[in-house]
């Protein structure tokens, strides 16, 4: 069984692939908005991170190969998006995840530019909900240690802020575990005074509840927006790397801290989800994310909604 010391370990040996700069040529803004019932929710695109699909576990060579050839991608380093999003409804604004800043170089960190481009002030945003307190979700909270928003409600899973600000859970860690656990003890700093230690079931706001999923991390956790018969599961890090674990999520990755567990975790949320035909979005599929799942085999496809001009 893989324990927290395995993860810790593992996470210096992580591949994440170096990427040069951004070319002169951009998109625009990342932006998406889907309507839940009375509810908005808007996607926001923070940028991408590669991820090598040789560091995961559970799918040999061939295996992965061809899962990522049946996508149409080669075998080799995967462009991951990382995702966050806005939540309007009751008069409320909640940010779930914030991207990630400066941690991974320049084709990451434009949470703050989509945010502005989509029309939210920090200053009127009521609370953010974390699924979980990896850099690429939290790392965009703070700039030179100032809260990002000023009046914001900071709500995070009690496991995952125990883990993370635990500085003897690293002693001896990897140096890639050590500098996650510096970020994220830095992100949540300045919202000490405003800091909700959360655990399943919580209400972030009406029609608003955090369902823990632990694996990831110990307390990683999605967010259930509900409106009447209308819901999306927010599903943060369910999977990174959607063209192999959506056939196969037996599948993990080394910074998984509970490699079983996050397997486990992962086969019990995506059979809920195609079970009950929920939409979901993800922290780590092709933006803007919102789909449904059905069975296909031992695993599962994934449906991308339906873009619509209309919420």
């Amino acid at each position: 069984m893989t324990t927290r010391r395995d993860f810790l370990m593992a996470a210096g040996a992580m591949s994440l692939v170096p990427l040069g700069p951004l070319g002169a040529a951009t998109q625009v803004a990342g932006v998406q908005r889907r309507g839940v019932g009375g509810a908005t929710v808007t996607a926001l695109l923070d940028g991408f991170i590669e991820l090598d699909p040789a560091s995961l576990n559970g799918a040999d060579e061939q295996t992965r190969a061809a899962l990522l050839a049946r996508s149409f991608l080669a075998n080799g380093p995967v462009k991951t998006a990382i995702n966050a999003y806005v939540v309007e409804t009751g008069g409320r604004t909640i940010i779930v995840d914030s991207g990630a800043g400066a941690a991974f170089g320049p084709t990451a960190g434009g949470f703050a530019a989509v945010l502005a481009a989509a029309g939210v002030d920090p200053a009127a945003v009521d609370a953010v909900m974390l699924t979980h307190l990896h850099p690429d979700h939290c790392n965009g909270l703070a700039t030179g240690g100032a809260a990002l928003f000023p009046n914001a409600e900071m709500v995070v899973h009690a496991a995952d802020h125990a883990f993370w600000t635990d500085d003897a859970n690293f002693a001896g860690a990897g140096e890639m575990a050590q500098n996650f656990a510096q970020m994220a003890q830095a992100a949540v700093a300045p919202y000490a005074d405003r800091l909700t230690l959360a655990q399943d079931g919580h209400a972030v706001a009406p029609g608003l509840t955090l369902m823990h999923m632990p694996g990831h991390t110990p307390g990683h956790s999605g967010l259930m927006v509900s409106d009447g018969d209308a819901t999306l599961l927010i599903w943060g890090d369910i999977v990174h790397v959607g063209p192999i674990q959506f056939a196969r999520p037996e599948v993990t990755l080394p910074f998984d801290v509970d490699q079983p567990l996050a397997a486990g975790t992962r086969a019990r949320v995506m059979d809920m989800v195609a079970t009950d035909g929920l939409e979901i979005a993800g922290s780590h599929i092709v933006f803007p994310s919102f789909g449904r799942l059905t069975r296909d085999g031992q695993g599962y496809a994934f449906h991308p909604s339906r873009w619509d001009f209309t919420l």
